[in-house]
C-alpha cells in the first residue's frame, strides 16, 4: 500500500514523525512536501495530496498543518477525497468505519506525536463498514 504525505510548515515536523511511522510498519510512502518549517501555503501541499489518492498514486494520504483545517479543507476540495480532521482514536475509527476517509488530517500544533502515530494506527486499522454508510459515501462521491 501506497500512503501519501504532506504538509505546510506547522505540520512538517509531525508529517515526518508520522512518515517515519509509517514506513516502520511497512508502508511505501510518497511525500509530497513541504521540505523545512519555512512558511508555504497549505492549500498547495493539501490539493497535492488529494490529488495523488484521487488519481491512485497513493492509496491513502496523510496531511498536516498547524490545526489540521486548513489542509482538510483543500484536501477535499479535490474530487474523490474524503478528508477527515481527527484528534483522537475514535474519531479515526469512526472516519473510516462510516465515512470511508482516504485522506487523515492531523494538526501540527494540536497534536502530541505520540497521539498523533495513535490516531493514525486506528485510522489505518479500521475498516469501512459499509451498508447505509456506503449509500452515504457514494452520495459524497457524487457532489
Amino acid at each position: 500500500m501506497v500512503i501519501a504525505v504532506a504538509s505546510d510548515h506547522g505540520g512538517f515536523k509531525l508529517k515526518l514523525a508520522v512518515k517515519e511511522h509509517l514506513i516502520g510498519r511497512g508502508y511505501k510512502v510518497v511525500d509530497l512536501g513541504t521540505d523545512t518549517e519555512d512558511s508555504v501555503d497549505y492549500p498547495v501541499y493539501g490539493q497535492a495530496c488529494g490529488e495523488a489518492v484521487a488519481a491512485g498514486k497513493a492509496d491513502l494520504g496523510v496531511v498536516c498543518c498547524g490545526t489540521g483545517i486548513g489542509i482538510s479543507i483543500a484536501a477535499n476540495k479535490v474530487k474523490g477525497v474524503r478528508c477527515a480532521l481527527c484528534t483522537s482514536v475514535e474519531m479515526a475509527e469512526l472516519a473510516k468505519q462510516h465515512n470511508n476517509a482516504n485522506v487523515l488530517a492531523l494538526g501540527g500544533r494540536i497534536l502530541e506525536t505520540e497521539e498523533a502515530i495513535r490516531i493514525t494506527d486506528a485510522w489505518l486499522d479500521s475498516e469501512f463498514q459499509g451498508g447505509r454508510h456506503k449509500r452515504r459515501t457514494d452520495m459524497l462521491d457524487a457532489m
